[in-house]
């Protein structure tokens, strides 16, 4: 017996040594104990710190104050090389170096640099080698049989060296599933809660490389209502980190997936999607919807992409424009025109070509069906805001309404002080904010209704129309607008590959009240070019380009029969400043694309 006892013993004490040696044990003179593996001369490597960004790493500080820290994610052969350096602001903050870019299901080599303080000594460490292995890029998929990868695939068909170092975030979204539609607001009735799709975010090097992606398990559920919806609207903020909505929520993360903070829409509102902008002012604007309007038939509904409202920081709502109070509800020039095949994100091909009478419109207000579709009247995707801006210099928001194909300039009083889109339809009180088209002259362009001669159009069912603040003033508003191009000429053409999508710049008189048509591109691509739905145009300062997302371009389409044989394979286009041939072009295969945009990663740790 006793010879068993001491033979079951030995053994344990083996068990403990391995498993020591090798990852943890506990017990011991001071109490329990965990050990693990450092590989370097600080701390441990930990993956995917804040599990939302599996291609991401901390490596510890060991109990050392870092500072002077670089980081460089080693290129596979002929790969991108990714180097930054990391303030000691966001040392303190991620307890070590952030590791941003690794390559999944590969085994990186990481190399760090820094000096390392403790008990009053220091010792400058250069080029240490870390090897970090980032499993396989996984997310949900829709499952369909046209579905053949997790993320898309990325084809560099141009790539001019100016622009070798640049990062991409592309904010894309799996196909329809059963459990996306599944739910809807019915106290009051309408709104657009059944806008739900799973995200497919992720950043891509110049090489078609996926060096980060957003695993969104943590922070979306498509079974809690307060927790699901399509996340739109990423933009970079000064600070590095990325803000953006989904459904019921705002939000602010870094892009080492840190919450910064995850909030619901104030209650009094609801369905943000699109647009969140920050401000000047440290506020931000959010397009949302009111949760409880009363229409003038007294009938109480949940209205749709109609309301802008500030939030300062804090999450208190400052302001508000309630547009179906500012402009007109019932302008429905536009909504009889629209392709209803590709009213919304939710591209049907069945109703390819289909548009709505002007009776069907008057029938429709009569009766009590409300929400997400296209309509007249508050409590119908009536105005459908896709974009909202600020400009500082007068205090007035512009937001960019697909279903009045308009860029409308909205003051702090609720008082309109521009429209740039077709004059046609608009009330007396909106008639004289139209703008007035020149030429670079300053003459005068001669337009009939919706058409106008020496090469200016109008922007139609268009994104995106931002100031360019680094070219504008009081007076001189240069605006970027992705113009989707449907119902181009207030009109459906005569073939559906008729139509066609332009990147455009406009240079606007605000003393003069005119526009001047200063810069286009797409018209030339033709149709498969065209992108029906979502996209983006925007100018980088950093580097004075034009950057475009031909989001939903690309899609396989039958003529004969109205339907998508595939799903879209939008294009990245980056231009240098004036010029009229891309400099760089990315085509993503098989995915609906939303927005896109360069990342940078000075902004995001070196500040």
């Amino acid at each position: 017996m006793k010879t068993r006892m001491t033979w079951i013993a030995a053994a344990c004490a083996a068990a403990g040594m391995a498993v020591s040696s090798g990852a943890w044990a506990i017990g011991g003179a001071s109490g329990p104990h965990v050990g693990y593996p450092t590989t370097g001369k600080i701390g441990a490597v930990i993956l995917n710190p804040y599990e939302l960004a599996p291609l991401t790493a901390v490596i510890r500080n060991g109990g050392y104050t870092l500072t002077d820290v670089s980081v460089r994610i080693v290129p596979k052969e002929g790969g991108q090389e990714i180097k930054y350096k990391v303030s000691d602001t966001q040392v303190r903050t991620h307890g070590g170096i952030p590791v941003f870019g690794l390559y999944p299901d590969y085994r990186n080599t990481v190399e760090v640099s820094y000096t390392r303080y403790a008990n009053g000594k220091s010792e400058r460490v250069e080029k240490e080698t870390y090897r970090i292995y980032a499993g396989p890029a996984n997310i949900r998929t829709a499952g369909y049989a046209g579905v053949t990868s997790v993320f898309p695939k990325a084809e560099v068909k141009k790539m001019d060296p100016a622009f070798s170092d640049r990062l991409y975030l592309i904010n894309n979204m799996i196909a329809a599933t059963p459990e996306s539609t599944r739910a809807v607001w019915n106290n009051p009735m309408g709104g657009a809660l059944e806008w739900n799709r799973y995200p497919q975010n992720a950043i891509y090097d110049t090489k078609g490389e996926l060096r980060w992606y957003m695993d969104p398990s943590t922070i979306f559920n498509y079974h809690d209502i307060y927790r699901a919806g399509i996340m739109m609207g990423f933009r970079q903020n000064n600070d590095g980190a990325f803000t953006w909505g989904y459904g019921q929520r705002y939000v602010k993360y870094d892009l080492m997936g840190r919450e910064i903070w995850n909030r619901r829409l104030p209650d009094g509102y609801n369905d943000f999607s699109h647009a969140m902008d920050p401000m000047q002012n440290g506020n931000y604007l959010v397009r949302v919807a009111s949760s409880d309007h009363v229409r003038a038939d007294g009938k109480h509904v949940r209205t749709v992409r109609d309301v802008i409202i500030e939030v300062d920081p804090n999450g208190n709502v400052v302001d508000e424009w309630r547009l179906f109070d500012i402009l007109d509800p019932y302008r429905d020039n536009v909504l009889k025109v629209l392709d209803q095949g590709a009213v919304c994100l939710n591209i049907d091909a069945s109703q390819a070509g289909k548009t709505l009478s002007a009776e069907q419109l008057a029938e429709q207000d009569k009766s009590d069906k409300f929400g997400d579709i296209v309509g007249s009247g508050a409590g119908r995707n009536w105005v459908h805001v896709n974009s909202v801006d600020y400009d500082p210099t007068d205090d007035s928001i512009i937001i960019s309404s697909r279903h009045q194909s308009a860029l409308i300039k909205i003051g702090r009083d609720k008082k309109v002080k521009w429209i740039m889109g077709s004059p046609e339809g608009w009330k007396k009180e909106f008639a004289d904010k139209v703008l007035t088209p020149v030429d670079s002259k300053g003459n005068k362009i001669k337009c009939e209704g919706s058409k106008c001669e020496g090469g200016f159009d109008w922007t139609w069912t268009q994104h995106t129309g931002w100031r360019v603040d680094s070219m504008s003033d009081k007076k001189t508003f240069i605006l970027s607008v992705f113009d989707n191009g449907d119902a181009r000429g207030m009109e459906q053409p005569p073939l559906p590959d008729m139509k066609y999508s332009r990147a455009v710049f406009f240079k606007i008189d605000q003393e003069k009240m005119t526009v001047e048509q200063i810069w286009e591109y797409g018209k030339e691509r033709g149709h498969e070019w065209y992108s029906p739905v979502t996209s983006l145009t925007e100018y980088m300062p950093d580097k004075k380009s034009v950057f475009v997302y031909s989001a939903t371009a690309g899609a396989s389409f039958n003529f004969k029969t109205g339907a998508f044989e595939s799903a879209p394979n939008p294009y990245i286009d980056e231009f240098k400043w004036g010029e009229k041939e891309p400099s760089v072009e990315i085509q993503f295969k098989g995915t609906s694309g939303y927005q896109a945009m360069p990342v940078d990663l000075s902004k995001a740790f070196s500040q």
